[in-house]
C-alpha cells in the first residue's frame, strides 16, 4: 500500500472527515491522480463538485469505497466477475469496475441509476478516510475536458472556483484508472488508463 501515515496525515484525516459531514468539498492527493471528494449524500457539496469541474450534472460521479461490503451495502451488484478484477493485483489500485444495482438498500442519492463505477484505492490515507465516513463520490480534480495535473498547485488553479478543504500531500501522476465494465459478458474495457489491456487480459476471460 503506497504512502506512509505519519502523525500529520491524523489531523488532516480528521479535517477532511469534519469537512466531508460538513457538506464541503475535499480536494485531495489519490494514487493515481487529484481528486475531489464529496459525501454522496449532501447534495450541495456534489452540486459544487460539478461546478469546480465546469461539467454538466448529466455525467454520473464515481464512487471510491474501502471494501466491497460497503460497495454491497449501497445495492452495487457483485458477483464472479468482479470478485475475479477485485482479487487482481490491480485492486487496491488504479483500477475502475462499473456494476449495476439492485435490491431494497439502494440509497436516494442512487435512484434512477442503473450502474455505478467504483474503485478501492491503494492509497492508506483514503481508505482511512472511507472507513470514517464511508463511501465518497470522488472525480479527478480538473476541469471537464483538459488534462489532470501532476501537482497540486496547478490543479488548483484549473477549478473553477475553491474547495472547501485542502489535503496536502505528495505529487501525483497524470494517468487516470483504468475503467473496466462488468454488466458485459465478458466485461469491457471503457477507458484505457494505468492498466494495459495485455495486463487485464487473464481477469478478463
Amino acid at each position: 500500500m503506497s504512502g506512509v501515515f505519519k502523525k500529520e496525515a491524523f489531523v488532516q484525516l480528521d479535517l477532511a472527515a469534519d469537512c466531508l459531514k460538513a457538506g464541503g468539498v475535499v480536494f485531495l492527493p489519490t494514487d493515481t491522480v487529484f481528486g475531489l471528494a464529496a459525501l454522496p449524500g449532501k447534495s450541495e457539496a456534489v452540486a459544487k463538485i460539478f461546478s469546480l469541474k465546469a461539467r454538466s450534472s448529466e455525467k454520473n460521479l464515481p464512487i471510491m469505497a474501502s471494501t466491497l461490503a460497503q460497495l454491497e451495502g449501497i445495492g452495487a451488484q457483485i458477483d464472479e466477475r468482479v470478485r475475479k478484477l477485485v482479487s487482481s493485483p490491480f485492486c487496491p489500485g488504479p483500477l475502475s469496475i462499473a456494476v449495476g444495482l439492485q435490491g431494497d438498500n439502494v440509497p436516494q442519492w442512487l435512484k434512477g441509476r442503473e450502474e455505478i463505477a467504483f474503485r478501492i484505492p491503494d492509497a492508506k490515507f483514503l481508505l482511512e478516510l472511507l472507513d470514517s465516513v464511508g463511501p465518497l463520490l470522488v472525480t479527478s480534480a480538473n476541469r471537464s475536458g483538459c488534462g489532470t495535473e501532476e501537482t497540486s498547485e496547478k490543479a488548483l488553479e484549473q477549478l473553477s472556483g475553491s474547495p472547501d478543504f485542502v489535503v496536502h500531500g505528495r505529487q501525483c501522476g497524470s494517468v487516470p484508472s483504468t475503467l473496466v465494465n462488468c454488466r458485459y459478458s465478458p466485461p469491457l474495457i471503457e477507458r484505457l488508463g494505468a492498466v494495459s489491456r495485455e495486463q487485464l487480459s487473464e481477469y478478463l476471460e
